[in-house]
Parts: C-alpha cells; structure tokens; sequence
C-alpha cells in the first residue's frame, strides 16, 4: 500500500467475520428489557452482557423495539446486535451514566473481540439546535456520546445507524485492530463537539462505506496522550461537517503515521481534509487520493479544501513536523483555496500535490479570511491571516522539497472579474518542481500572473508551467 496503512489481512477478516460467528444470542427481553421508550432497559441490558461474557461470549440481541438506556458496558468476547427495527434511546438523565461529568452509551475498556452490530439505530437524543455556533449559554454541562472503547483489541462496528449524538459519536482511545464498516451517523449540524469519529491514539484501524454528518468533524485522528495514531485507513465514505471532514489534530502530542485516505466525497464542509499540529508530534507518511470535494462557501470565515498548518497551541508547546505526504487526485470545487503553510523553525518537508482541479464558479471575498484554527490555543501570529489572503487559489507558505504536478485551476469569468487571483502563491519554498500547472484564463489577464513567488529557491518548471514572478 502505498504511503498508506497496511493491517493485517488475517485481522480484518477475522474481524469483519467474527460478529457472524457468536455461538449463543442473549436475548435482552429475557432478562427483562420492555422495549418500550418508557421503562430503563439499562439493568437488563447489562444483566444480559454480564451473562454473555460469564458464558465466554455469544450475541446479546435486541429485537424491535424501543429500548432506552444508560451507560452499558460491554466485555470480552461480546458482540452486541441491534436487529433491524431495534432501536436503542440514550436516556437524558446524567445518573445512568458512568460519570456526573460526561457520559457515553457504550462503553468497554481492555477488552478483546468486541462488537456492535446490526441494522437498528441508536439515537442520542441530542436533536435541538444550540442558541449559537460557538460558546453559546445553553450547552447543558452534562453531555452524551454514543461509544467510548479505551484500549480494546478487534473491534467491529458495523452497519448501525446513529442518530444526533450529544458529543464526540464512536470515540476509540488506544484502540488496535478495529473495523468501522458501512455505519450511517447523522448528527445535528448545529450541535457543537458532535464528531463522528474519533481514532485517539490507535493502531490498525480501517474506516469504511460510512455516511456522516457532524456538528463538528466528521472523521478526525487524534492523540491526546503521548502515543501515535497509526495505520489507518479510510476509504469509500460520504462526510459533511461544519468544521473538517477528515481531520489530523489538532491534539497532537503523539505522532501520526502510515495514514492513507482514498475514495471519499466530501460535501458542504469548510475544511475537506486538514493537518492542524499543535502539541509537538510528527505526521509522516500520509497518502491521500482521489477525494472529491464540493466545499461550502465562505460563510464561514476560514474555508480552505486542503489545509495544512504547524503551530504552537501555547507559548511553550513543542513544535511539530509534517513530512512525506502526497495529494493526488483531488477534485475541489470552492470559492477559496489550498491554504498550506508551515512554520519558518519548521517548514514542511517533502509535499506533493499531483492531479488536482480547483474550479472556482463564485469567489470568496478574502479580505476577512483566516487560517482555521480547529481547537484551543493561546498563541497568535500573523500567520493566521497573512497567507490565508495572498490573491491565489493555491498558497503554500515555508516548505522544503514541493511537487506540484498537473495542478488545474479553472476560474469562471465572473469570478475571476471579482478577484483575479494566480493559481499559485509560494513564499519561503525551497526545492521545488511544478510540472504542468495551468491557470484559466492563464497568462497575465488581469494584471495578475499565474504563478507568484516570494522568497523561493531551487524551483524548477517545466512542460508549460509559466514564468513566475519573483520578488
């Protein structure tokens, strides 16, 4: 697999097979579960989970119905199916919870061939919207997610369809060998933190043929402890967000490696993919192909379809790195562009960028742009804005060792009327090959070239790239 994840082909077949395998089902009616939305199903829930894994494992079932519900904790050996027509109701009450603080509907921690599957639903209740994007009054100070696995090994969710989780939906910490295959989450787009999910710090994951819709990110790798995020992939799922759609960060205190993203759509989101390094780590050897992307407008402040970004969260954080990763075959259509930029202490280091189309139909006015930010800090500089308003539809900014191969930037007549902008605007590149990059219109129309570099070195064009303005 090329500069992407590699897992097992023994794990995943081990894993996508063995919820089928269960040798006894656990109905949870016979313990007791009503299935009505109007009696607590948690003890008989659990009471059937603790039989299963007593007996050394099986298949604990729901059938039809409604079954409402606090925390349930899962265990080795355990697989829990949700048949078609089952639905599972996370309860509003924080006392069927695990915590007084936050709480999660399934939860499971060091365990072993875990699974939830089925054709049911599980709904999280958090449908209202909130009375405004960011710190608004009402956010209750007590919220739900849907799943919280700490270090579980093989893992499968499968086919479920969540719906309006509160938080953070399927949340795996130090998770190995885990399969997430043809799951549907449709979360509030006006519900703040509602990510869809959240690979903190995990090993061997593949993530594939989902549906999701967040009020936060929609895919998003973290490591909120000083251990890597490693071998991933994502590949085949349809994701719209209100932040990012596939998302590094921005809790970056381990490192990210061995990450390959392919086959994905990405609909009305402000970011498609996006790197936000904060905390020291390094992300290394990230392959991402054939995306296509139709990102929403500039109502928000900071779009940017690709987007790559170190910095340091607070005055003394650790700076990171960013090497080895490829972009190929990328299809953009937006009203703003790339935004790539690192750090002068620490450029990127070996990018590539081949086969992409940007078309621009309605510009975005970038007077009031900023980079995105995608999380907590206390640092500021003028990096937030200074490249993120350079008059091009591709801005890469302290980088060493660039490709740009086959980059077309196509720009409506109107649009390019609004602002004229160049395909390209480099500053502090050094090493740097642009192969076969084509701006329409191209040429000098408007005043404005194709291509604009500042404080760039070592840069070689060649099969029809244009001169370039150098300062």
């Amino acid at each position: 697999m090329r500069n992407g994840a590699w897992i097992p082909p023994i794990v995943l077949t081990l894993l996508l097979t063995a919820a089928g395998c269960a040798p006894t089902a656990f109905n949870v009616r016979d313990y007791g579960a009503k299935g009505d939305r109007k009696a607590n199903d948690q003890a008989a829930i659990q009471a059937a989970v603790d039989a299963c894994a007593k007996a050394g494992g099986g298949t604990v079932v729901l059938t039809p119905g409604d079954y409402l519900s606090g925390s349930i904790r899962l265990a080795s050996n355990v697989v829990l199916r949700l048949d078609e027509g089952a639905t599972l109701w996370a309860s509003t009450d924080p006392a069927h919870y695990e915590s007084p603080r936050s709480g999660h509907l399934l939860l499971a921690e060091k365990a072993e061939r875990v699974a939830v599957i089925g054709r049911g639903v599980i709904n999280g209740q958090g449908a209202a919207d909130y009375g405004a994007r960011w710190g608004a009054p009402d956010v209750p100070a007590f919220r739900t997610g849907i799943l919280l696995f700490q270090q579980c090994r093989g893992v499968a969710i499968r086919n479920i369809t969540i719906l309006y989780s509160d938080a953070w939906t399927l949340h795996l910490k130090r998770c190995e060998d885990v399969v997430i295959d043809g799951v549907t989450i449709r979360n509030n787009p006006h519900r703040l933190n509602s990510d869809g999910i959240d690979p903190n710090s995990c090993r061997n994951v593949r993530i594939s043929n989902c549906r999701i819709v967040a009020g936060d990110d929609c895919i998003v790798l973290k490591a909120t402890e000083a251990f890597p995020c490693e071998n991933i992939e994502v590949t085949d799922c349809v994701l719209e967000s209100t932040t990012a759609a596939i998302k590094f960060g921005t809790e970056s205190y381990g490192d990210f490696r061995n990450v390959r993203i392919w086959n994905c759509t990405v609909v009305n989101s402000p970011v498609g993919v996006g790197f936000y390094l904060k905390d020291g780590g390094t992300m290394e050897r990230i392959f991402v192909s054939n995306i296509g992307m139709e990102i929403c407008d500039a109502s928000h402040h900071a779009v940017a379809p690709i987007f790559m970004d170190i910095e340091r969260r607070n005055a003394d954080s650790k700076v990171g790195r960013i090497h080895d990763v490829t972009f190929e075959n990328i299809r953009i259509h937006c009203g703003s562009g790339a935004l790539i930029q690192g750090m002068p202490e620490s450029p990127i280091e070996n990018l590539s960028l081949r086969n992409i189309i940007i078309r621009v139909d309605k510009p975005d006015d970038y007077a009031k742009r900023s980079k995105p930010v995608g999380g907590r800090r206390t640092t500021r500089d003028d990096r937030d804005t200074c490249y993120a308003r350079l008059p091009a539809y591709m801005a890469i900014a302290h980088v060493r060792g660039l490709v740009l191969e086959n980059i077309r930037v196509e720009i409506s007549a109107a649009a390019f009327k609004a602002f004229p902008r160049s395909a390209l605007a480099g500053r502090d590149i050094d090493g740097a090959v642009i192969r076969n990059l084509l701006r329409v219109p191209d040429g000098e129309a408007g005043g404005v070239r194709d291509v604009d570099l500042v404080d760039c070195r070592n840069i070689r064009m060649e099969n029809g790239a244009p001169e370039a303005a150098r300062k």
